[in-house]
C-alpha cells in the first residue's frame, strides 16, 4: 500500500539453469584426464526447498510471529524500485528487522512494470530473481514470508468488461510465481491480491459495488486455480485472500466469497481509526476509553465474522500510525493494537513504508523510531 492522500500516505518456474560450456563448441580434449567429480557443473539455483506440513491455516497463523512490511520497495510503481526513496532490499535490512524481534516478513510486489502486458505475459527474469532473493532474506532467517500482487490495480480492474483479459494475465502471473517457488515450504505464503479495487470510483474505499465484489471473487479463484495447478508443494500452500480493497467495511466483508479450499487465510487491512492513523489533516490524539472500546469492537467484528462464523484465520496485513510528533501516543496505540488483536487470534503486520509510516531507516540501518518497534515486539510477547 502506497499512501494516497485521500486514504493512505503514501517463476511457470523458470529455473535458473546450471551454467555449462556449450558441448558442441568445446573440443573433446578440453576435459581430458580430469575426473568428473573434479569438474562439476556450477549450480546457480537459489531455491531454499522446504516442506508443506499437514497442518491447518489456523495452526500456521498461530505459530507465525509478529510481522513487518517491506513497504514502498518492490511494490514501487516504477521499473526503478528505488524511485520512492528506499534502497533496494538487502539481507542487512532483514537482519535488522529480525534482530528487533519480528518473525514474519511481508513483501509487497508490483509486477506490472516487469511483466509483458500481452500474452504470454512473461515476467522479467531479473526481477523474478530479485523477488526470490528478497524472499530468501527472510526464509534464511527462518521467518515466515508473504508475497503478493500489490499495486497492479490499473490492469486488474474489477469490472465485467476488464475481467477476461485481467484473468488471463493474472493466471499467467501466478503460474510463473508459483512455479518459481514450488520447492519452498510452508514458511512461504502467497497473497493473491492486495487492495484490489476500482481506482478513483466513488465506492473505492467503502466496499465497492456488487459488480466489483463479484469480479474480485473471480480474480481470487483465478489466482488460486493457477497456484494449485502447478502441483507439488503448491497443492497445500497457504494462501491469503482479501476483501475488496482489503477493507473491513460491512459491504466488503459480506461480499467476500472464499473459494472452496482448506488452506486459506483472510487478509484484511485496518488502519483504525483513520483520522488518527493516517488521515492527512487528522488528529494526533488517541487513547480515551471510548476510542479503545471502538478499536476493540473492530477486532471483535473481524473475529466473529471470520474466525467464529467461518473458521478461517485472519492476518491483518497492514496497520500503523503516521508520525504527528506524538511518539508517546503512538506507543500507547501500538501496544493496545497488538495486545488486543493477538488476544483475538488476529495476526498484525505493521506497515513500514520508509516514509510517514516509517519505523526503520533502511539507508542507515537504524531504527528511526526504536521505541515504537520495541513496543510492538514487547506487546507481542
Amino acid at each position: 500500500m502506497k499512501l494516497q492522500l485521500h486514504k493512505y500516505i503514501l517463476p511457470i518456474l523458470i529455473s535458473i539453469s546450471s551454467l555449462a560450456c556449450s558441448d558442441n563448441e568445446t573440443p573433446e580434449t578440453t576435459n581430458q584426464n580430469i575426473p568428473e567429480d573434479e569438474n562439476p557443473v556450477a549450480d546457480t539455483s537459489i531455491d531454499i526447498p522446504g516442506t508443506i506440513r499437514d497442518i491447518s491455516s489456523t495452526t500456521l497463523v498461530a505459530e507465525m510471529g509478529i510481522g513487518w512490511n517491506l513497504g514502498n520497495s518492490l511494490d514501487v510503481e516504477n521499473a526503478d524500485k528505488t524511485a520512492w526513496g528506499n534502497p533496494l532490499p538487502s539481507q542487512a535490512i532483514i537482519d535488522k528487522v529480525y534482530e528487533m524481534g519480528f518473525r514474519t516478513l511481508r513483501v509487497p510486489i508490483t509486477w506490472g512494470y516487469d511483466q509483458q502486458s500481452t500474452a504470454p505475459y512473461t515476467v522479467n527474469e531479473d526481477f523474478m530473481t530479485q523477488v526470490q532473493e528478497t524472499v530468501n532474506y527472510g526464509i534464511s532467517k527462518d521467518m515466515h514470508v508473504i508475497i503478493d500482487v500489490h499495486h497492479d490495480n490499473a490492469w486488474l480492474r474489477p469490472t465485467t468488461e476488464d475481467a477476461p483479459a485481467a484473468k488471463e494475465r493474472l493466471a499467467s502471473l501466478w503460474t510463473q510465481i508459483a512455479n518459481r517457488f514450488k520447492s519452498y515450504g510452508d514458511k512461504l505464503i502467497f497473497e493473491t491480491l492486495n487492495e484490489n479495487r476500482l481506482l478513483n470510483s466513488p465506492e473505492e474505499w467503502s466496499g465497492g459495488t456488487e459488480e466489483g465484489r463479484t469480479i474480485l471473487n473471480e480474480y481470487h479463484q483465478t489466482a488460486l486455480n493457477a497456484i494449485r495447478a502447478t502441483g507439488g508443494n503448491n497443492l497445500g500452500r497457504h494462501v491469503m485472500i482479501s476483501t475488496y480493497a482489503a477493507s473491513t467495511t460491512p459491504a466488503a466483508m459480506d461480499g467476500l466469497v472464499l473459494p472452496e479450499d482448506d488452506h486459506l487465510i483472510v487478509s484484511l487491512h485496518t488502519y483504525f481509526p483513520w483520522p488518527f492513523t493516517g488521515q492527512e489533516d487528522g488528529t494526533a490524539n488517541w487513547g480515551t476509553d471510548e476510542e479503545k472500546a471502538q478499536l476493540e469492537n473492530e477486532f471483535d467484528y473481524i473475529r466473529e465474522k471470520w474466525i467464529v462464523q467461518q473458521g478461517r484465520p485472519v492476518i491483518l496485513g497492514e496497520w500503523g500510525a503516521i508520525d504527528r510528533d506524538n511518539t508517546s501516543t503512538r506507543e500507547a496505540y501500538m501496544q493496545f493494537y497488538v495486545e488486543q488483536s493477538l488476544a483475538r487470534g488476529l495476526l498484525p503486520i505493521v506497515w513500514d513504508d520508509g516514509g510517514n509510516f516509517r519505523l526503520l531507516d533502511r539507508s542507515n540501518l537504524e531504527w528511526h523510531f526504536p521505541t515504537l518497534a520495541e513496543t510492538i515486539i514487547e506487546a507481542s510477547n
